[in-house]
C-alpha cells in the first residue's frame, strides 16, 4: 500500500512562519505503529532504560522540537476478540510506565525542550494533580504541559473500581469541573508576592496572600488552599484533543493547542474550521489556539531510499496488532468484521475521533476493515510523508498554508530512528527554509509555543 499522500507537493514558495514540532512518544514498547518493534536495530525495547529517554531528549532539543509529548493509557486493550491477549503478545501499548517519571531526569540533561505529560480527569483527584504539575513545573523551570485526557478503556475502569466505564458525555461534565478546581488552584490561591522570606520576622509566607478556593460542586469538594507556591508558568500548558461534540467543546473552553487525528488534509482543515468557530463562541481568540497534526515522516538521503525504508516498515506491521488498538480506540471488535466489510459509523463511549476519521470527517470515501487496517499500521489515524528531505518539507509547508496548521506531532515508527532521521535530514532543510526555530526564543515552555509565559487573559482560568 503507498503513503496516504506522496511528498513532493507543490511549494507555497511564500515565507512562512516557523512550525512547531512534538514528538508523540509513549512510556512503553509500543506505540501506534504496530509491530514495528521487530525491525532490525528498533530500540523500542529501552523503554524502561533512563538513558534512552534522556538521549531522546537532547536530540529532540538539538532539532528545536517544542516537547516531548506522552500518551498515557490505563488498562488493556481487551476489546479485540474480547480478549487483551492480542495486546499483551503484540505489546500494543503494554508494558507501558507512566510518563511523568521520566520528566525530571529529561529536564536535568536539557535546557529548553518541554514536557507534555497525559493525565485523565475520570481517574485522578484535581488537589493532587495540581500539586504534581505545579512540582513538575517548578523542577524543570516552566517547561511541562498537561496533556487532558478523559479515559476510554473499560479494562481501565474496572481496574480502577468502577463497575463500568464513566459514560462519554458525563467525563467531560467532570473534566470541566476538575479544570475549574485545578485553575483556582493554579491560578487564585496563591498571591505573586506572598513568599516574602523575611528571617528578622520569622515570616517564609504571607498567610494574607495565600486563599483558600472553597470550591463546592458535583464532583468535588475543595476547600484549598493549593500546597505549592506558584510555578513558572502558574498553569501549565493545556493540550487537548477533543473531536467528539463534547470533546470540541471541552477543548474549546480549555485547550491552548489542540492535538488533530485526522488522516487527510480536508478532514483536518473541517476540524481546524470548526474549532476555530467554538473557540471564538467561547469568548477567545480563535487565533491564539495552535492546532498540531499528527502526522508520520519517513525521510531518506534520496526519494528512492526513503521509499525503501518505507517498505521495510510495511513489512513489520502487524495487522492483528492494529486492529487490537483499534479496536481499544473505537470500542469495536473488528475481529467480528470481514475485511471487505464497510467501518460504519456508531456512538461509542471510547475515542469518538478514531471512529469519526473513518466514517464521518471524509464523507466521500468508505473505508473497509482491511483498508484501515493496511492505512493505520503506521501511525494509526495520521498521514504518513516519504520522500527526501526536500520533498517532505515542501509538503509540511503544504500543510501549514492551506489547511492552517501551526505544527506536528510526530508519530514514531522506529525508535528512535524516527526523530533521529527527522532531526538529522529533515530539520537542516526546514531551518535553511525559516520553518523551524535556529534556537530557542524563550525560557519557560509556553513561552517558546506562544511569546508569554502566562495563560492568556480571555482564558477562563484568567477571568475575573
Amino acid at each position: 500500500m503507498s503513503p496516504s499522500f506522496c511528498a513532493g507537493g507543490e511549494n507555497v514558495g511564500t515565507m512562512s512562519e516557523p512550525l512547531h514540532f512534538n514528538l508523540f512518544t509513549m512510556n512503553s514498547v509500543e506505540h501506534v505503529s504496530p509491530g514495528t518493534w521487530t525491525i532490525p536495530g528498533d530500540q523500542s525495547h529501552r523503554y524502561s532504560d533512563r538513558s534512552y529517554w534522556t538521549e531522546v531528549a537532547r536530540t529532540a532539543e538539538r532539532g528545536g522540537l517544542d516537547a516531548i509529548f506522552f500518551a498515557d493509557v490505563r488498562g488493556i486493550y481487551d476489546v479485540y476478540g474480547e480478549s487483551r491477549d492480542p495486546a499483551i503478545k503484540r505489546a500494543i501499548q503494554t508494558p507501558s510506565n507512566v510518563p511523568q517519571a521520566l520528566v525530571p531526569a529529561m529536564a536535568e540533561v536539557t535546557d529548553h525542550i518541554g514536557f507534555a505529560v497525559t493525565r485523565s480527569t475520570s481517574y485522578s483527584h484535581p488537589y493532587q494533580l495540581a500539586r504534581e504539575f505545579s512540582t513538575l513545573d517548578h523542577v524543570t523551570d516552566g517547561r511541562v504541559a498537561f496533556n487532558i485526557v478523559t479515559s476510554y478503556l473499560e479494562s481501565a475502569a474496572r481496574n480502577l473500581g468502577l463497575e463500568n466505564r464513566i459514560e462519554h458525555d458525563e467525563r467531560y461534565d467532570r473534566a470541566d469541573e476538575f479544570m475549574d478546581v485545578c485553575y483556582a488552584l493554579w491560578e487564585d490561591s496563591w498571591e505573586d508576592d506572598a513568599i516574602v522570606r523575611d528571617a528578622d520576622s520569622g515570616t517564609y509566607t504571607d498567610p494574607a496572600k495565600v486563599h483558600a478556593i472553597d470550591f463546592e460542586g458535583e464532583y468535588f469538594s475543595i476547600p484549598g488552599p493549593h500546597s505549592c507556591e506558584p510555578s513558572p508558568q502558574r498553569t501549565p500548558v493545556l493540550y487537548q484533543a477533543g473531536s467528539s461534540d463534547r470533546g470540541r467543546r471541552f477543548a474549546a473552553t480549555n485547550a491552548e493547542a489542540v492535538f488533530v487525528s485526522q488522516p487527510t488534509k480536508a478532514a483536518t482543515r473541517a476540524y481546524v474550521e470548526d474549532m476555530r468557530n467554538r473557540v471564538s463562541e467561547a469568548g477567545r481568540d480563535p487565533d491564539a489556539i495552535k492546532f498540531f497534526p499528527g502526522i508520520v515522516v519517513i525521510p531518506g538521503e534520496t526519494e528512492s531510499l526513503a521509499y525503501e525504508k518505507y517498505d521495510t516498515y510495511r513489512e513489520h506491521v502487524s495487522v492483528e496488532g492494529t486492529l487490537a488498538l483499534l479496536s481499544g480506540f473505537m470500542d469495536m471488535d473488528l475481529s467480528a468484521l470481514e475485511a471487505d466489510q464497510p467501518v460504519e459509523h456508531i456512538e461509542t463511549d471510547a475515542i469518538q475521533g478514531a471512529i469519526n476519521a473513518f466514517t464521518k470527517n471524509d464523507p466521500d470515501r468508505e473505508w473497509t476493515v482491511g483498508e484501515v487496517a493496511r492505512f493505520a499500521g503506521l501511525g494509526s489515524t495520521s498521514p504518513v510523508i516519504v520522500g527526501n528531505p526536500a520533498q517532505i518539507a515542501d509538503e509540511l509547508e503544504v500543510w501549514q498554508e492551506t489547511v492552517e496548521i501551526d505544527g506536528f506531532n510526530l508519530k514514531e515508527v522506529t525508535r528512535p530512528g524516527t526523530l533521529r532521521d527527522f532531526v538529522d535530514l529533515v530539520v537542516p532543510e526546514l531551518r535553511e527554509r525559516g520553518l523551524i526555530r535556529q534556537e530557542y526564543e524563550g525560557e519557560t515552555l509556553r513561552e517558546n509555543v506562544f511569546g508569554h509565559s502566562r495563560l492568556a487573559d480571555d482564558h477562563p482560568a484568567r477571568a475575573e
